[in-house]
């Protein structure tokens, strides 16, 4: 599975927490981050996170031209609920409810997705790439 993991600045801290919480788990699918993102995730965690262009907007346009081809299996964006979307992270969200990609934006449902695609609740989403590829 190939699984995005972002933050907003305020939650950095907290998905790198979450990435130690589950790092087992996480290291056996290729994780996409922004730039500056996947560098502190790889540095802080130990786990090897494909980095995106250094321009965070430009990274996050790279991240939903991948979901809108179904590049992408599910997206974990630990957003900041005190400040509004821009609007880069917005296409990204749209993309995904577009193209019915599982995404959470707080820590509950990253959790919950997290141990939904270990217990393989997400297997239809490597089905759908198959089928797709006729």
């Amino acid at each position: 599975m190939k699984i995005v993991l972002m933050a907003d600045n305020r939650k950095i801290e907290l998905l790198v927490n979450l990435c130690i919480a589950y790092k087992t788990l996480l290291t056996k699918h290729q994780l996409i981050s922004v730039y500056n993102t996947a560098k502190h995730i790889k540095a802080t965690v130990d786990i090897e996170v494909s980095g995106l262009s250094v321009d965070y907007s430009s990274g996050i346009e790279q991240l939903a031209a991948r979901a809108q081809f179904n590049e992408v299996d599910c997206v974990i964006y630990l957003k900041d609920g005190r400040d509004e979307l821009n609007t880069y992270s917005r296409d990204l969200l749209n993309v995904c409810d577009q193209n019915n990609i599982p995404y959470a934006t707080n820590l509950a449902t990253a959790e919950i997705l997290i141990r939904a695609i270990d217990s393989g609740d997400l297997d239809y989403r490597e089905w759908l790439k198959e089928s797709s590829s006729f």
